[in-house]
């Protein structure tokens, strides 16, 4: 009987510590982190970005463009374009497979960005044609966004013909 007073003793303390914790917040009442971005004064792109434990992540393969021309046969130059052309065509595809998951380029915290030589640029990447082209689409009126980004100049893509190829990560928006 002393074994059974005791026994019950410990499981009632048990009881009234779990229940004397403290009161949780109700779903309404928690805050709500959202996605900070770290400026970069006077640069058109950032610092750096912290997503909240909790959001989600969209993370997307390398996008090279489409052909500009698709009547030109394989090798013509003019069937991709230069690397401005490029640019803004794989940022449509972007814009599209983004779209998809109901994203947008606003939506976009990150980018790796490979540029390859152009031969008609004194075989160099053309780094203008694509910082034309991103500043397009980010960083202005309609699209205030900026991204962390790295731009790469690589020795080839594996297509000779496309001379850049981008990989995005953007994030959900908290509902």
């Amino acid at each position: 009987m002393k074994f059974f007073k005791l026994y019950l003793s410990i499981v009632l303390v048990f009881v009234l510590l779990l229940s004397c914790k403290a009161p949780r917040k109700e779903a309404s009442e928690k805050t709500i982190e959202q996605v900070k971005r770290f400026d970069r004064e006077g640069s058109s792109i950032l610092k750096g970005v912290k997503v909240p434990a909790g959001n989600g992540l969209y993370f997307a393969s390398g996008i090279v463009a489409e052909p500009k021309n698709p009547d030109l046969p394989e090798g013509d130059r003019a069937r991709f374009g230069n690397t401005y052309d490029q640019s803004v065509s794989a940022l449509k595809r972007i814009d599209a497979y983004l779209s998809e998951e109901g994203l947008g380029l606003q939506d976009v915290i990150a980018m790796k960005v490979y540029v390859a030589p152009d031969p008609l640029n004194e075989n160099k990447p053309d780094f203008e044609g694509w910082f034309q082209a991103y500043a397009e689409y980010f960083n202005h009126m309609d699209n205030p966004n900026k991204v962390a980004r790295s731009t790469v100049g690589v020795y080839q893509l594996v297509d000779p013909n496309k001379f850049i190829e981008i990989e995005v990560r953007a994030v959900y928006p908290v509902q």
